[in-house]
């Protein structure tokens, strides 16, 4: 066996599953187990992550890891946190790893694996960089998740049956009714097939994807959370690379901006690669479609039809007849305030 897939000095895991204890212990225990994806023998590490949550153990060898870039014991990726069936499909291009690890036999992906082991140690394996799209900026876990540590459920409580209440180590909690999330496979994960968790995140990025406005003539970006300190030369500096502009409008009052294009595939360009991914003087800026000014001439100008807020569109909107804003300014007062009403005690 190659020394660099069945010992090791430590294991390739992430933020979250190693733990947030500086301190971490771990027992190491050399040809424990088989790897669940190459079958072989590798070195075991097992750890409590915290006071609160279960053992973990590692799952996969660090070959196998290595090839997908994954963690070792959640399989998730090591730069993003997401499952590779996710990663694979939101990125340019795909990983070696599939062809290299996924044989017709046993034997043809053992030899994959060895021979892809003996290029890492000459350092001739070809990786293969491959660019982070907007999509998936959206979805990236930027902080570790340590809830995912918690430990297991108590099969006792949920039969009404556990009688140790606080000392019980495992959680005295219903759990999530969700029959999908509940059948997961390593396998399915590592090689990106039918993974639920994937399903569920890919739901979710289809469901934030902007539609463009039927209306072609639309050629207008919406820019929100525009701050003070950002002026009209930066918008025009970021997004002038998208195509050209012919006008820039700035609205201070309600924090935002408004880019127009000067063709409709310009536009779309510009939200379809700006939109998760738009920081101008380190600050996050929200990008969607403008809508046309009403046909009432509101002075607020275009309002944004995606990517807006409550506040945003609010801000834009005329007050109905007869209605006076109240000052801000002021203090407001309600009769209860007043002592003398509603049965107040009276000083004597």
């Amino acid at each position: 066996l190659s020394e660099m897939s069945a010992q090791s000095d430590f294991p390739i895991v992430c933020e979250t599953c190693l733990g947030e204890n500086p301190y971490v212990r771990m027992a190491k225990a050399e040809f424990d187990k088989e790897c669940k994806i190459c079958a072989r023998p590798f070195t075991v590490y097992r750890w409590k992550p915290g006071s609160n949550a279960r053992y973990k153990k590692t799952e996969i060898c660090q070959t196998c890891a290595k090839l997908k870039n994954v963690c070792q014991t959640c399989v998730l990726d090591l730069e993003y946190g997401l499952p590779v069936q996710v990663r694979d499909q939101a990125m340019a291009g795909g990983t070696m790893a599939l062809t290299l690890t996924n044989g017709a036999s046993d034997v043809n992906r053992d030899y994959l694996t060895r021979q892809a082991e003996k290029e890492m140690n000459e350092g001739t394996f070809k990786y293969g960089r491959i660019e982070m799209q907007n999509a998936i900026a959206k979805v990236a876990r930027n902080a570790p998740y340590y809830k995912r540590n918690q430990g297991h459920v108590c099969s006792f409580f949920l039969k009404g049956a556990c009688n140790r209440g606080a000392a019980c180590p495992y959680r005295h909690e219903i759990p999530e009714n969700d029959p999908e999330l509940a059948n997961q496979n390593i396998k399915d994960r590592y090689y990106g097939n039918n993974d639920p968790v994937a399903k569920k995140i890919l739901g979710r990025m289809e469901s934030q994807q902007v539609n463009a406005p039927v209306d072609t003539s639309i050629k207008t970006v919406y820019l929100g959370s525009v701050t003070e300190d950002i002026t009209e030369q930066d918008i025009r500096d970021h997004f002038y690379s998208f195509g050209e502009i012919t006008g820039v409008k700035m609205v201070s009052k309600s924090s935002t901006a408004y880019v127009t294009y000067a063709s409709r595939e310009q536009a779309e360009e510009a939200i379809n690669k700006a939109r998760n991914n738009c920081t101008i003087k380190e600050k996050k800026i929200r990008v969607g479609w403008a809508r046309p000014p009403s046909s009432e001439g509101q002075a607020g100008g275009n309002v944004a039809a995606e990517g807006s807020d409550f506040s945003t569109l609010s801000s834009n909107a005329p007050f109905v007849s007869g209605y006076v804003p109240p000052n801000p300014s002021l203090k407001p007062t309600y009769p209860s305030m007043n002592p003398s009403q509603f049965g107040s005690k009276r000083d004597r």
